[in-house]
């Protein structure tokens, strides 16, 4: 009786064992022969600090589509794309979900020309650019540049690099292609306000000259004219010497132009106001995601001019960044008169954040308010008399906006001139 009861337990505990080894088995072989799709999904999520609200399922369905049906072309030259590549391109996907042109992914290829640039490494045809209502736009082609002597314009929409249609470029992948080995052509087919037909360029590369600042005496009107070109690490020393020789001059008439202006360091904006603003007032107002404090610049105060300097402020649509900073501020609280043409609307502020040891994104963490609160992105800095500045005025010598402003610092009346919408 006892030998029988021993031999049932014994028969009890081989049968679990064989359904729990069976269970086993089965568990294994289903996960070895498992979709691809699923494998990877299963190795992803053992990364944490992922969204838990997220369904991540319809995007690793797509990737297993795509690896099951899509055909490559095998007449032409396109390289295959590996997986990494088709990482590298969902991240750039999602940052553009974000409709902000100014927020890029930058796989290693193109991190590596965007830190070969900021060294100063390269040659081009010497233009700032930036999307404009979703349009690749010209801010402004520099001083003495090979896209100025073109005849490349402020305001210029490019429509191709070459062979290569830009609507769905940014404006970095848009750099990338225009800069290039010095002696080299470029060409670009260009829209232009007023003008009916694209305007076909060829533009020879060159090394780009970057100025900063530069200054003249209007000897006739007794006006001091600081032409300022951009917002670079010493241009603030710059202007205070500007200043300086401004005081020699002995006049109280002058003129900052920053006509194709397209910006660069805040600080030095801040510095460049703080020589007409009483200390603590408020610069610029700069604006982050919720539950970040707003950061507010302020002036230092050098407050060195009295309410007997007569400042004039000249801008236009490659007036950029800092440059509607400073004109902005001055404009808000009645130090200067703004006369021109609206700004461009560059008022953002990006981060250059790692994603890999060789990738990175570059990405918008705040925007630009004037003192008074309006948003610089959203339509610029419009000036207090609008003078246009048209393609015949070019080409004919002529200077309208600087006309305006020696008048009103003379105490004439000028009247704006809104530019007429298309």
């Amino acid at each position: 009786m006892k030998e029988s009861r021993s031999l049932k337990i014994f028969f009890i505990i081989v049968f679990v064992l064989c359904v729990t080894a069976g269970f086993f088995v089965g568990v294994y072989f289903g996960y070895e022969n498992r979709p691809a799709v699923q494998k990877v999904t299963v190795l992803l999520n053992k990364e944490t600090g992922k969204p838990t609200n997220v369904d991540f399922a319809p995007f690793w369905k797509a990737w297993s589509i795509i690896n099951d049906k899509y055909v490559i072309d095998h007449g032409t030259s396109t390289p295959k794309l590996t997986d990494q590549d088709k990482v590298w391109g969902a991240i750039s996907g999602l940052t553009d979900s974000l409709g902000d042109p100014y927020t890029v992914f930058m796989p290693p290829d193109k991190k590596k020309r965007f830190e070969d640039d900021i060294s100063g490494n390269f040659s081009g045809v010497g233009m700032e650019i930036g999307i404009k209502d979703q349009i690749l736009t010209v801010i402004s082609p520099l001083p003495d540049s090979p896209a100025k002597k073109a005849g490349i314009l402020a305001g210029d929409k490019i429509i191709k690099i070459d062979s290569t249609v830009t609507s769905n470029l940014s404006a970095d992948e848009a750099v990338s292609l225009i800069r290039g080995e010095k002696g080299t052509p470029v060409k670009f087919v260009l829209a232009r306000d007023k003008v009916e037909k694209p305007i076909e360029l060829t533009v020879i590369r060159d090394t780009i000259t970057i100025p900063t600042l530069e200054t003249k005496k209007l000897e006739k009107e007794n006006i001091f004219v600081i032409k300022l070109y951009n917002f670079s690490a010493p241009s603030a020393d710059l202007f205070r010497q500007a200043l300086r020789d401004f005081i020699y001059a002995k006049t109280d008439k002058m003129i900052i132009d920053m006509r194709g202006n397209p910006g660069g360091f805040l600080e030095a904006a801040t510095d460049m106001a703080s020589w007409f603003l009483p200390a603590g007032k408020p610069v610029v107002i700069e604006k982050h995601g919720d539950g970040i404090s707003d950061k507010i610049y302020r002036s230092k105060g050098y407050n060195i001019f009295n309410n007997k300097l007569k400042l004039v402020i000249l801008v236009d649509k490659g007036s950029a960044s800092a440059a509607e900073i400073l004109a902005g501020a001055l404009s808000e609280y009645k130090v200067a008169t703004l006369i021109g043409e609206t700004t461009f609307g560059k008022g953002s502020v990006q981060e250059l954040v790692p994603v890999t040891s060789d990738s990175a994104m570059k990405i918008t963490i705040a925007k630009w308010y004037t003192p008074l609160g309006k948003s610089i992105s959203k339509s610029g800095i419009t000036p207090d008399i609008q003078i246009p500045y048209t393609i015949e005025d070019f080409k004919a010598g002529r200077d309208p906006q600087q006309d305006a402003a020696i008048k009103i610092l003379l105490g004439e009346k000028v009247v704006s001139q809104p530019v007429a919408k298309k």
